[in-house]
């Protein structure tokens, strides 16, 4: 059974997410970079379902007209929604739909509970894109959108002006004036990522002066690398909508992370906009997407094992005696609850003699470990592409050194504070050794 929500009985929080993975996140390239061009239904079900628990309250997918796989995926993705109402709430299914009437009929016959208008009011897109004048633009939005206003006053509405940090203020004004008492909100985005922080910060405070009624979204592209920072001025200029996607993945460049704006947000204490949100759960979302498009967790996603990642000698040191001293940010509150040292050329004789002792279990004193580590940063550079670095380590220190592990009898191996995953230290590749204090030794193929 469909289940229905009108927005009028919704009160927004002091953040929204509109999430649009399943939209714009599907048009990275990043998905023919890896060689899996688009989400399958059952993904769409699960990034659906994971946003929802996550604490997300409105998500945004293409119109039906895109395509018959868009318009079939929908069923699916409302069903995954409505099995979650009871338990995380109502959530409402946007279609993005170009200011067209096929568009808004293709979307209003399939049920969704709101559309983002969209058409182009910058300069480049009036000429080259639909060619029409700001005043054809403001005269045939207003048309469609309060004839969908009249015959189903219930629907969320948005209309944005694409390209907006390329369209003249006064441009802007000229279409928004003649819909701000049809829509809900008004869009800002920055298709072209040309924004930045004082020109984002100015533009909110303007339309917040000129339409205190109507709230404000934003869509920040990362082509200059600014969509994080972008995100983080319209929020504090007043901006409650924000859009983004699971780690950032959007045309082009990707736009602002999600994760990453909301563990910015908890660092400078702007609590209220977390509201509704499982914070902890971040991480685990971020590898979910990650593991669909066959890649790793981005290095420059800030909610990421590699924020805990430490390779040289005095980090992992000083890691090893307190987190604190290399980490900075609460990664633990965001679902990162592991730390990783990487053993390689750059690793110091304590934390050789760390995963020697404590790790691995072999006896011996600070001396031979700073013997031992000397041996093998004269051999690590000579590793081949996939050999171990922690297996070259444990070579040396067994057969040039002598050392032994020390043999547990098997009716205590379940109290001894360490998980290995490989229980015979002499024989096989070791990829991973897991520690129960929560740090991570892995060995990567030097290259």
């Amino acid at each position: 059974m469909t289940v229905e929500l009108s927005f009028r009985q919704y009160r927004p929080r002091a953040l929204e997410i509109i999430d649009t993975t399943l939209r714009d996140g599907t048009q990275s390239s990043l998905l023919h970079d890896h060689y899996k061009y688009f989400f399958s239904t059952d993904d769409k079900v699960e990034i659906t379902r994971a946003l929802i628990q996550y604490g997300v309250k409105f998500i945004e997918l293409f119109a039906p007209i895109v395509s018959p796989q868009e318009a079939a995926d929908f069923g699916p993705i409302r069903q995954a929604r409505d099995e979650l109402v009871v338990q995380k709430g109502y959530a409402f299914l946007l279609a993005h739909v170009r200011t067209h009437p096929a568009d808004v009929e293709s979307a209003l016959k399939a049920g969704f509970d709101g559309l983002n208008f969209y058409i182009g009011t910058s300069e480049q897109s009036r000429a080259h894109n639909h060619g029409r004048n700001l005043q054809q633009i403001a005269r045939d939005a207003r048309t469609l959108i309060e004839d969908v206003r009249r015959n189903h006053p219930a629907l969320v509405l948005r209309f944005s002006g694409e390209d907006a940090f390329r369209t003249a203020e006064a441009d802007l004004f000229t279409v928004y004036d003649e819909l701000a008492g049809c829509v809900d909100r008004f869009g800002t985005p920055d298709t072209v990522g040309v924004a930045t922080p004082a020109s984002v910060a100015q533009r909110v405070r303007a339309l917040r002066q000129r339409y205190p009624g109507v709230d404000l979204e934003g869509h920040f592209h990362d082509d200059r690398g600014f969509s994080l920072i972008n995100a983080l001025e319209a929020k504090r200029s007043g901006m409650r909508y924000m859009n983004t996607t699971v780690l950032g993945i959007a045309e082009r460049s990707g736009i602002t992370s999600l994760t990453a704006l909301l563990y910015n947000l908890f660092i400078d204490k702007d609590y209220d906009a977390l509201e509704g949100y499982h914070l902890r759960a971040s991480y685990p979302l971020n590898v979910m997407l990650a593991d669909k498009m066959r890649k790793l967790v981005p290095g420059k996603e800030p909610v990421s094992l590699t924020n805990r990642t430490h390779t040289a000698g005095v980090h992992a040191k000083a890691v090893l005696n307190d987190a604190t001293v290399y980490e900075a940010h609460p990664l633990d509150q965001f679902g990162v609850t592991e730390s990783e040292i990487l053993l390689g050329p750059l690793s110091g004789w304590n934390v050789i003699h760390y995963f020697l002792h404590e790790i691995c279990g072999f006896d011996l004193d600070e001396a031979t470990a700073r013997q031992l580590a000397a041996t093998y940063k004269a051999r690590v550079y000579a590793l081949n592409p996939g050999e171990s670095p922690a297996r070259l380590l444990i070579e040396i220190a067994e057969r040039e050194f002598g050392l032994r592990a020390v043999s547990v009898p098997e009716q205590y191996r379940g109290t001894v504070q360490q998980d290995m995953t490989d229980t015979q230290l002499s024989g096989g590749e070791i990829s991973e050794v897991g520690h129960a204090s929560g740090v991570i030794l892995r060995s990567r193929g030097h290259s």
